[in-house]
């Protein structure tokens, strides 16, 4: 296998539309604002609110197929479950892009904070349609919401993984903050 030597990153075949400086690749990385003992708060919490919105995308299609209202008021309380976190993550997420300069100077940064707080307005959305009667939401436009949310949440933790592993922030080290 052939590999391409680019003067932007170490890596061999990295598309060109993904942001790379040569610098972050020898920089220490730089620590989450929020952490417990050096352990970043943030990556723990997207867990559960990213489970409990796909998971409602999928109790949506289950309830679509079988009629079943009981997939209907699952839904309902996944989806009531994702805000909850979604809200507690998004707080955690929000320190560290206010108090770390290299995430607010990456096209990752903005786009995973603009798509998290997409999928946020679209979960308070579904919720409320859901509100009275979470039989009657799903169809059609709950189950519209939960694909458009579980995509978003796709594309944005896409994002955050370059702020980590391309960009190096939230990670142990002792980097600039503001730098590259």
């Amino acid at each position: 296998m052939e590999t391409q030597e680019r003067s932007s990153t170490p890596y061999p075949n990295i598309p060109a539309f993904l942001e790379s400086d040569d610098r972050e690749f020898r920089d220490p990385g730089v620590p989450s604002t929020v952490a417990v003992a050096g352990h970043p708060i943030h990556p723990i919490l997207v867990q559960f609110p990213i489970a409990f919105l796909v998971g409602a995308l999928l109790t949506d299609a289950v309830f679509w197929f079988t009629d079943d209202s009981f997939w209907a008021r699952g839904s309902f309380w996944l989806i009531a479950a994702g805000l909850v976190g979604g809200v507690a993550a998004a707080l955690t997420g929000l320190m560290d892009f206010l108090r770390i300069g290299r995430v607010r100077k990456r096209t990752a940064g903005w786009a995973h904070l603009i798509l998290n707080v997409s999928a946020l307005v679209l979960t308070i959305i579904n919720l409320v349609l859901r509100w009275n009667n979470p039989i009657s939401a799903v169809l059609p436009w709950g189950l519209v919401i939960s694909v458009l949310v579980a995509t978003l949440l796709g594309i944005s933790g896409w994002y955050g993984g370059e702020l980590v592993y391309r960009h190096k922030i939230s990670v142990i080290g002792n980097g600039n903050p503001n730098q590259p």
